[in-house]
């Protein structure tokens, strides 16, 4: 970051310049060194600055979406907010983490390799106990899952990664997929211990019960799409596509759509003396002659060219001509 010099700084420097104190070369000289700067190899970084707002914007997304979805699972309050979007190496993310904890480890098709939502014991447990029949408060001690308990988690959480599923779908279309379900970090290794993780942490409160979600996405998983987390990629995906499936339902229910038709024999103009006195048998004279054809309109857009006649002893008007779109923008030109 470029530092800012305040007034002073600025009259002091002057003056040192102008009493000799200072030597404008020297200040030149000093410019032109290299500078070094210190970097870290356990700590790469990986992700842009433009890559994590991207992932801050997703997985806010990700947030509402459990909240609505816990909320109606779980039938009481929640609330689920990003709090951080950060890079670090895998193993600092493992030693931060409760030696006993929920770690559910799943791969999201397409994109190779696994990933790992990890939530935190008091969160986990409240969502049990609330499922269960309970308030939703956690235990006071925790221990080991028993077969039972680990199976409802298992399924409330593979619920859960429809959430993810949608909030990515502007950026790739996975399918997540929990593979297992794990409660101890040390016998958790997705990838090497250097390896490079955006780790987005979502404070959750379920009733009076708090808690962190940290959601662990390597670098190398993500790698395939990483051009697509940019800002221009980001919005210009915004753009909605719908699936063949809707597209077909909008064209059916377009094409029942009732639309007004007029077929016109002319127009003509007269004044509201002659309205009045208007008489059976009276003939009003129209702006155009009888062989001419009749202006179809669909709308108030002129469509047809027609012929008036009878068809079952009813009304009807032949269509003799199509009129092009774009004809009457033309001819108004």
């Amino acid at each position: 970051m470029v530092d800012v010099l305040s007034q002073n700084e600025i009259d002091a420097l002057l003056a040192a310049l102008s009493s000799g104190e200072m030597d404008a070369e020297e200040l030149k000289k000093e410019d032109t060194q290299k500078k070094v700067r210190s970097y870290d190899f356990k700590r790469a970084m990986r992700f842009s600055k433009e890559h994590l707002r991207s992932l801050t914007r997703i997985h806010e997304n990700f947030a509402r979406y459990l909240t609505t979805y816990f909320s109606a699972q779980l039938r009481t309050f929640v609330q689920i907010n990003v709090v951080q979007v950060e890079q670090l190496p895998y193993d600092e993310f493992i030693r931060s983490i409760p030696k006993m904890t929920i770690l559910n480890i799943f791969e999201a098709e397409p994109l190779e390799g696994r990933m790992v939502l990890e939530v935190h014991p008091n969160v986990a447990f409240a969502m049990l106990d609330r499922v269960l029949g309970g308030a939703g408060s956690a235990p006071t001690k925790i221990g080991s899952l028993t077969e039972i308990e680990t199976i409802i988690m298992e399924r409330i959480f593979s619920r859960a990664f429809e959430s993810l599923q949608e909030a990515w779908r502007t950026v790739i279309d996975m399918q997540p997929r929990l593979d297992s379900l794990e409660t101890n970090p040390q016998f958790m290794q997705i990838v090497s211990p250097n390896e490079t993780i955006a780790l987005i942490s979502l404070s959750t409160k379920i009733g009076d019960t708090t808690g962190m979600i940290n959601l662990c996405i390597p670098h190398i998983v993500i790698e395939p799409v990483m051009p697509r987390l940019s800002v221009h990629q980001w919005f210009a995906s915004q753009k909605k596509t719908r699936a063949p499936e809707e597209q077909e339902i909008l064209e059916k229910r377009v094409s029942m759509a009732k639309l007004p038709v007029i077929a016109e024999l002319g127009s003509s103009h007269i004044s509201v003396f002659e309205f009045l006195n208007l008489g059976v048998g009276d003939v009003i004279m129209l702006n155009k002659p009888t062989s001419d054809g009749l202006e179809v309109k669909v709308g108030d857009k002129v469509k047809f060219i027609g012929s008036p006649g009878t068809l079952k002893e009813k009304m009807a008007v032949q269509v003799l001509e199509i009129v092009s779109e774009g004809v009457e923008e033309e001819n108004d030109e």
